[in-house]
């Protein structure tokens, strides 16, 4: 399998996937155009859209790839059926695409009826998990995106994390005021920075390096409650991860 990241919006991705027959799925297509011209590019055939949310920038260029792709199916959860899916997902769920199996599993945080597809090594996570960050809670509470991280995080540490937006230079920066003597998140900042003035992506991440420069993922470290000034006592990681993502809303 072959992974084509397309640069879309002001800071979007959607992600094609493919296999050597060419064919190929579309991930959350904010838009169709680019879409369309990486399809002719590489001459390759989708087999189906997979939507992760209803977010305008996910869904907005479902109508014109079915225009050119009248029967192709368009997978997500139920709160995109009226963006455009034509198959509902639920947590739990399993498709065949691409000879490859693709898992359904539930994220609710960023949107109430978010969900992943992870067919190994790969996950789309859509907003839920950014790399050194992760997406704002918008219809649910940070205790339930707390516990929609900590499944992803049960993952393999080879899972390539094909997230939806370009978000790394900002996260680390705030990941590095929060704790600036950590030394993989300010060797990783200044990778990132390089990249980033060459106007280079820095995606797909990966779990085991997200492990290590991702404070979402580290709310259980002792360290990174000292930082955030929390005393000790009975509080719960979700509780750690609220404050964290209260002072990245403010960042």
């Amino acid at each position: 399998m072959n992974l084509i990241s397309i640069a879309a919006l002001s800071d979007n991705y959607i992600w094609l996937l493919h296999d050597a027959q060419h064919r190929c799925v579309i991930v959350d297509p904010g838009e169709a155009e680019p879409v369309l011209q990486a399809l002719h590019k590489h001459q390759l055939t989708p087999v189906a859209v997979l939507l992760t949310h209803h977010h305008s920038d996910h869904v907005a260029g479902v109508p014109d790839i079915q225009k050119t792709y009248p029967d192709l199916p368009v997978y997500g959860p139920e709160e995109t059926a009226q963006r455009g899916a034509t198959h509902i997902l639920r947590d739990g769920d399993h498709i065949k695409l691409l000879n490859s199996d693709f898992s359904v599993f539930s994220v609710p945080g960023h949107t109430l009826g978010h969900i992943s597809y992870y067919s190994a090594p790969y996950l789309f996570c859509g907003d839920t998990l950014f790399s050194a960050g992760c997406g704002r809670i918008f219809e649910e509470t940070p205790r339930q995106m707390h516990e929609s991280i900590d499944k992803i995080s049960k993952l393999p540490d080879d899972t390539r994390i094909c997230c939806a937006h370009e978000y790394t230079l900002s996260n680390l920066e705030f990941a590095h005021t929060i704790w600036p003597e950590e030394c993989n998140i300010t060797a990783y900042l200044s990778e990132i920075r390089l990249l980033r003035d060459k106007s280079q992506s820095t995606l797909p991440t990966t779990l085991g390096l997200e492990r290590k420069i991702n404070l979402f993922l580290r709310c259980h470290d002792t360290d990174l409650k000292e930082k955030l000034k929390i005393k000790p006592g009975n509080i719960e990681d979700w509780q750690v991860f609220a404050q964290l993502r209260g002072k990245k809303d403010c960042f």
